[in-house]
């Protein structure tokens, strides 16, 4: 036998929350032990819980094995001490094996006293199991049968004053015995049972469950556990233990019909919230929920019903599409005729036409169903389905009806109320997904066309290949507030912009829109540099009381006649808040250019004075910019993503810029960002051959002059 303090073969349900099934058996536990104590003058009762390892002994019992008030630790060790050496084994095997086949235990034992007195326990314990079979708890009773060895007076009180019925019965199946219980739970007197023949007595039980599992008990000496059905007049659930003895066989048995009609009703409940589950599920992996309705009826059947049917209608209530499934697969493309045909018909139907115009839900029986359908096709169809019940629900989005749910019943089945409840909940999932997907396609048609006239194709001046990526976050609006621009100057110094204004919504997309205008304004009506470029748009946001926060950053690629000759170009650049530019140098190296703390974000201080930093670079170097979105992570700050971002870009150096781009991307958000993304990135080439075929056609105005020029 297992330590008491470790679990033994039973593994019992754990949490807060008790099953129904599990306080079943702790009631009869109680039950028992009560009514032991109470009735039982003389016997001691146990209880012991394999699980925790206590053992419980009542005062009687406490006082029979020689143990004061304190001195019984309640564990099975306590027991064993006073058990007689000979006769421990086999007891402690025979309580272990009981635990393990659920078996009841039966014992005569001797216990040895402090002072080395002897005295004989006779002692029958029951094992209680959960619905799966698995032992729980062992409780019985115990007396002191020195005086009395060799009767059965001791086990017959106890077997009284158990609330659990018993009969045994002898080798020829004729009634031996049977308790107070048992005859109430069998609803006839001992006088009446005992000689009988139980298949005589009770001829259900011929052919029956009970039948089997007696007979295999008998022939194969091992005891029996199964639940089984009596009909009338006894018409219940029982929970049956029988196990072979020298005399015949002895039976256990509970009424568990209360038990099981709790779990059949705790097995719908649950079937009805997972098929819920999925439904929602299947509704929020798809943006198009026509599609998504699809997949419903095969959802719904047969948790819900025999069949389903889900008619979708457009904006002017006309059928738009419609989808079927039947739990008969010979009925399926009966369903998907019907279905079909009554689409066109929905209108001509009274009953549904009301329950799309109020919402309410329509309940029928079958011949109800029938005598609404109209003549003809459908009615025809709708015969050969021959349902018992049928049920219609709109499917309901905002203030509007954009389709409805059908459901029909067949071989009698009727819907219960908590299923017309889960429908209910079902249907307006769907309703809700199919208004939020039109919603949706809406929101995302505009929103590209904002995105398209806001965020233009860059420039490609000659030997400067200019590259722009953006990728919302926000799948319902598709545009946020980060943006990118590139626009070359008069001059021809190009130049780079990069900014992120507050917010993931069209609000923050029409923001964005006037800031690249402001800005682009600013740069190409005064010329100035990035730093002043960045503090006049800081003080028109003031004087406009755009009332937003942005971070941006802006630089620009300028060149003398004297460093065209050396190949290189000077980078002049300033930054408000924004993440650093990054330099991926030809030879592979990566520059942060953040020598110095970012300034301070737009939209605080429109006074702040701005500053500016120049880089020298070489042909062959490539800059980038982008937006926090490329790199931060909820579980890493700004700095470990840029770290993680210049690793990246080193990875990729050799690379076409193009394909640099959506690699980067790719390996850094993989390719679905949390935030919005925007990226600009500028690759210089060399300035004494063609321009290379991989960069482009050169794309600049006529006015601008072929190579970059330091501003006037």
């Amino acid at each position: 036998m297992k330590d008491a303090g470790q679990p033994g073969p039973v593994d019992a349900p754990t949490g807060a929350a008790q099953h129904p099934a599990q306080q079943h058996v702790d009631e009869i536990a109680a039950a028992l032990r009560n009514e032991l104590a109470m009735d039982a003058a003389g016997i001691g009762t146990w209880d012991w819980d394999p699980v925790t390892g206590t053992l419980d002994w009542d005062d009687r019992l406490v006082e029979l094995f020689g143990y004061s008030d304190t001195g019984f630790d309640r564990n099975l060790a306590s027991f064993a001490a006073r058990v007689h050496p000979e006769d421990r084994d086999d007891v402690l095997a025979a309580l272990q094996h009981a635990l393990d086949t659920g078996s009841d235990f039966a014992s005569v034992y001797r216990i040895v006293l402090p002072g080395g007195v002897l005295r004989w326990i006779s002692a029958r314990g029951r094992t209680l199991t959960d619905t799966r079979g698995r032992s729980t708890r062992l409780l019985g009773a115990a007396s002191d049968v020195t005086e009395q060895r060799g009767t059965e007076l001791a086990v017959t009180r106890v077997l009284e004053a158990m609330p659990a019925g018993f009969y045994s019965l002898t080798p020829d199946w004729r009634f031996a015995q049977v308790n107070a219980e048992g005859e109430r739970l069998l609803g006839v007197s001992r006088e009446r049972l005992l000689g009988t023949v139980i298949w005589e007595t009770f001829p259900a039980t011929v052919g029956s469950e009970f039948e089997t599992g007696y007979r295999r008990a008998a022939e194969t000496g091992e005891p029996v556990s199964f639940d089984a059905y009596y009909p009338p007049p006894l018409d219940g659930w029982y929970g049956v233990r029988a196990w072979p003895t020298s005399e015949g066989l002895s039976v256990y048995f509970l009424d568990v019909t209360e038990r099981l009609r709790v779990q059949e009703q705790l097995r719908r409940s649950a079937e009805r919230v997972a098929t819920v589950a999925r439904i929602s599920t299947e509704l929020a992996d798809s943006l198009d929920a026509e599609v998504a309705t699809g997949q419903v009826p095969r959802l719904v059947v047969p948790a819900l019903a025999d069949a389903c049917i889900v008619s979708v209608l457009d904006q002017h209530g006309r059928p738009q599409g419609v989808s079927s499934w039947h739990a008969d697969p010979a009925a399926r493309e009966l369903l998907q005729d019907y279905a079909a045909a009554r689409a066109a018909a929905l209108a001509a139907i009274p009953a549904v036409t009301r329950t799309l115009a109020t919402g309410e839900v329509l309940q029928l029986t079958g011949a109800q169903a029938l005598a609404t359908t109209p003549p003809g096709r459908p009615h025809d169809l709708l015969a050969a389905i021959a349902p018992s019940a049928a049920v219609a629900l709109p499917l309901r989005g905002r203030g509007h009806t954009l389709g409805l749910l059908s459901l029909l019943y067949t071989d009698g089945r009727a819907p219960t109320a908590e299923e017309v409840a889960t429908l209910r909940d079902v249907a307006d999932r769907v309703g809700m997904a199919l208004d939020n997907a039109r919603l949706y396609r809406t929101q995302r048609r505009l929103a590209l066309e904002l995105q398209h006239s806001m965020l233009t194709a860059p420039p490609e001046p000659d030997h400067a290949e200019i590259v722009v990526r953006y990728h919302p976050a926000a799948e319902a609006a598709a545009v946020g507030g980060d943006w990118y621009d590139a626009f070359l100057t008069a001059e021809g110094a190009t130049t780079l912009v990069i900014g992120d204004v507050a917010g993931h919504d069209t609000a923050a997309a029409a923001t964005m829109g006037q800031l690249r205008s402001l800005l682009r304004g600013v740069a190409l009506g005064t010329g100035a540099g990035p730093a002043a470029v960045l503090g006049e748009l800081d003080r028109a946001m003031d004087l406009l009381r755009l009332g937003t926060l942005v971070t941006a950053a802006v630089a620009r690629l300028e060149q003398t006649p004297e460093e065209i000759a050396r190949g290189v170009t000077r980078l002049r650049w300033a930054n408000a808040g924004h993440p650093p530019p990054l330099v991926l140098h030809a030879d592979g190296r990566v520059s942060v250019l953040a020598p110095e703390p970012a300034d301070l974000l737009l939209g605080v201080d429109p006074t702040r004075q701005r500053r500016e930093s120049v880089v020298e670079l070489r042909r062959g170097d490539t800059v980038l910019l982008y937006t926090d979105g490329l790199v931060e992570r909820r579980d890493g700050d700004l700095d470990s993503g840029t770290a993680r971002l210049a690793e990246t870009l080193t990875a990729l150096a050799g690379r076409p810029l193009q394909e640099t781009c959506d690699l980067l991307v790719e390996h850094m958000v993989d390719g679905r960002p949390d935030d919005d993304v925007a990226l600009v990135a500028v690759r210089l080439h060399p300035q004494d051959g063609p321009r290379p075929a991989a960069a482009g056609p050169v794309d600049v105005p006529a006015a601008v002059p072929p190579d970059p020029a330091t501003p006037a």
